[in-house]
């Protein structure tokens, strides 16, 4: 405390008002600076992240985040990386599958050699999986979602039909589903029509054509389990070197051009005004429609993916991967529509039309899918 006296000058008390202001001052700062750092050492904000641990090395399912099947949206422009990756057969009816390896080894010198150097580690490249094990594993993906990660789990034969915009949106993968597998076991599994069909597959294409809204004998879920196991049991055969998968354009083709049907028909329905019978289409129908397209969308970009990844080379080679690309981010730009209610509204309005905008994105889908066809073809 400073006293003053009262006949002190003027002088005097500004020079001791400033030391004693710049002293308050200075303890204020370093009584922050103190502070500052207790904080940080005991919550340690400012810490780097901790190096993120390596994913295992094999992962047996692949599970979805949220209900829109979010691996499509993670997905990006992956050409260099599957360039790298690709090898230069298109099948597996060669492949000569070897026991694991340790993702580093030792070398070791003999006994007559051995000295006081260190030991020099080297790390060996991850294993590519065998072509036509992330087709498999983007065909089963979503169905199995749908089936027994999804609250109420498979709904279009629920007694009570509480909801309908899922229900929707499981047929659309279900469709998907089903054209993929019949492809997979008709073409893209057999070298020509004289072949005999892999037997899991075949019984997986006859399990996935049970009725959506079969309650039981026997029930949709079980058998479409059934099938997916069916599926999972091809896949191991393919990393055993025990079952095929041909890359050719002849073999990928019907299975786009089922694809491009598809799409033209959801297309249909997202823009069309009346139903066959004349009547206008009704709000509730049109919610219908936009939640199948979703559906057909979300998965079909899922395995358009794996597409790229299996037939990189067969697609790469006619130039094909930009638009393969595109029709990618078509389908993802559609799973992405997601209205809290599907508004009819018209074009001109300033109000959305919500099938309207899902429309545009499955239109360019089944564009892009058809310019590769013709790509493929030539």
């Amino acid at each position: 405390m400073i006293f003053f006296k009262k006949n002190g000058n003027e002088n005097t008390k500004n020079k001791a008002f400033m030391k004693f202001a710049a002293g308050n001052i200075a303890l204020a700062i370093a009584g922050t600076i103190a502070l500052l750092w207790l904080f940080v050492t005991i919550f340690g904000l400012f810490e780097d992240s901790p190096t993120p641990k390596s994913p295992p090395a094999q992962v047996e399912q692949k599970q979805h985040i949220s209900e829109n099947h979010p691996p499509l949206q993670e997905r990006v422009k992956k050409e260099d990386v599957y360039k790298q990756a690709a090898v230069t057969v298109h099948d597996n009816k060669d492949h000569n599958p070897v026991e694991s390896e340790p993702d580093h080894l030792v070398i070791r010198k003999p006994a007559a050699e051995k000295s006081a150097e260190p030991l020099v580690p080297v790390v060996r490249k991850p294993r590519r999986k065998a072509i036509g094990s992330a087709f498999v594993e983007a065909t089963v993906e979503p169905l199995y979602y749908e089936l027994n990660k999804r609250f109420w789990g498979w709904r279009p034969n629920n007694l009570l039909k509480i909801t309908d915009n899922v229900n929707n949106f499981q047929l659309g993968v279900l469709e998907v589903t089903r054209r993929t597998a019949v492809i997979l076991t008709e073409n893209i599994s057999r070298t020509g029509t004289t072949a005999s069909f892999d037997p899991n597959l075949e019984q997986a294409m006859n399990w996935f054509m049970i009725k959506a809204d079969r309650y039981w004998f026997p029930s949709a879920e079980s058998k479409y389990n059934a099938g997916l196991e069916e599926m999972s049991t091809y896949q191991k055969k393919l990393e055993q070197g025990q079952a095929n998968f041909y890359t050719r354009p002849d073999n990928l083709i019907p299975l786009l051009k089922s694809y491009e049907n598809l799409l033209g028909s959801c297309d249909e329905n997202l823009v069309k005004q009346k139903e066959e019978d004349g009547s206008k289409v009704s709000s509730f129908k049109a919610d219908d429609y936009l939640y199948y397209a979703k559906g057909v969308a979300s998965t079909m970009g899922t395995i358009l993916s794996a597409i790229m990844e299996d037939f990189y080379i067969t697609i790469e080679s006619r130039h094909g991967i930009e638009i393969l690309h595109h029709a990618i981010e078509s389908c993802h730009h559609a799973a992405e529509i997601n209205p809290w209610v599907v508004l009819e509204s018209n074009l001109n309005s300033i109000f959305a039309n919500h099938r309207a905008n899902m429309a545009t994105s499955m239109s360019h889908a089944r564009f892009y899918v058809g310019v590769l066809i013709v790509i493929l073809s030539t």
